[in-house]
């Protein structure tokens, strides 16, 4: 059995007080120490693991310190992750790891492949078929997460690209789901079907919108975005610069570079997989060279009294865990991205009550509009 006196001193980068957030948790846990026993023979070979989504670093560190893996190929959807890794590894002073630009890169030759399974059926889909397609044909794709989030549909999401998928036996309120025997075209691996990212044309939107696996809302248009589109030609009409902030699939930054066709748009998320889609939906819709697409934590990368106005439906979710603080942290980042005067347009869950938070990061807010379940709130930057 291996320490975890290492693996025990992890930390969450940004560090958020919350209950059902921590570091490093069973799952991890069950994981690192299956992993020899799943496939030993891949940890031994530099550059035959791949870890996915890997929340802070917990799995990378640990099999290359406790097991001894090199060359470890990480592949981050989000950028918190990506930097909570960087942290840890800097903090015990670990190596030897890399981050490939894409699944082929991520994917190609791998032997063992490490994901904790996402809320999302569609990125495990997305995942899964990447691994089958590109990696090596003794390739394990050991997936594990909390018995309580899982469900026998992820079983069969595996199985369309896997041609045994097994489930351990549980342990830490724990559970694994072993892929083996990845289903590939036998002859031009390149000949396989892959779906992703998907591409819908929206009658209601008048454009097609794409979206990769675990995207918000994927193709479809949320009930908040909707309000949000219906009144945001109201707001701040002269604006030449516009951010849609977390932007997922690109819908609000298209449909506005589309509506209004002198301004710029910046579509900026924190997650790889919807700046992507973003940026094709935008490119699809022919409005691709008004609208930037930028990876940032919260709007963190973007520059400072950029932007006239700011449009945002935020989320309250971190994982399975419900959470403001990355909405509070959107509205901080709006007020120092916004020039004096202008405006943050948002939409949210009424009864999570963000106007007071609005009035003190940002500045005077006042009420757009209300419906049953939403409301939309201008806040000007003093």
């Amino acid at each position: 059995m291996p320490s975890f006196d290492f693996v025990d001193h992890f930390r969450r980068f940004p560090e958020v007080e919350e209950p059902d957030l921590m570091a490093i948790d069973g799952t991890d846990r069950f994981m690192l120490d299956e992993a020899p026993l799943i496939h030993g023979d891949a940890l031994r070979h530099p550059g035959a693991v791949t870890v996915v989504d890997d929340q802070f670093g917990v799995l990378t560190l640990g099999v290359i310190a406790l097991h001894g893996a090199s060359e470890v190929r990480v592949l981050q959807d989000s950028l918190v992750g990506e930097r909570a890794l960087a942290a840890n590894a800097g903090t015990f002073g670990r190596g030897g790891f890399q981050h490939p630009q894409n699944d082929e890169e991520a994917f190609e030759d791998a032997r063992l492949v490490l994901f904790r399974l996402p809320k999302s059926l569609d990125r495990l889909d997305e995942i899964a078929r990447a691994v089958a397609r590109f990696a090596a044909p003794d390739v394990v794709l050991l997936a594990g997460g909390r018995t309580k989030y899982m469900t026998l549909s992820q079983n069969d999401v595996l199985r369309r690209s896997f041609g045994d998928v097994t489930a351990s036996r549980g342990r830490h309120r724990s559970r694994l789901l072993v892929a083996t025997d990845p289903l590939r075209a036998a002859a031009n691996r390149a000949s396989i079907t892959d779906p992703w990212p998907r591409r819908v044309f929206s009658d209601e939107l008048g454009f097609t919108v794409a979206a990769h696996g675990g995207v918000f809302a994927g193709t479809a248009l949320d009930q908040g975005t909707r309000v949000l589109l219906d009144v945001a030609d109201e707001a701040v009409p002269g604006a030449r610069d516009v951010v849609d902030l977390g932007c997922g699939s690109g819908v609000i930054a298209t449909a506005v570079a589309r509506r209004r066709h002198g301004v710029h748009v910046v579509a900026t998320d924190v997650a790889t997989s919807a700046v992507t889609s973003a940026r094709l939906t935008a490119d699809l819709a022919g409005v691709g060279d008004r609208v930037t697409t930028v990876r940032s934590d919260a709007g963190d990368e973007l520059d400072d009294e950029s932007a006239d106005l700011v449009l945002c439906n935020p989320p309250f979710h971190d994982e399975t865990a419900v959470t403001t603080d990355v909405a509070v942290e959107m509205f901080r980042h709006a007020a120092t991205v916004l020039r004096p005067g202008g405006e943050l347009w948002v939409v949210w869950n009424s009864h999570l009550r963000y106007r007071p938070i609005l009035e003190r990061l940002v500045g005077p807010t006042r009420q757009v509009t209300r419906t049953p379940k939403f409301t939309v709130t201008a806040s000007t930057r003093r």
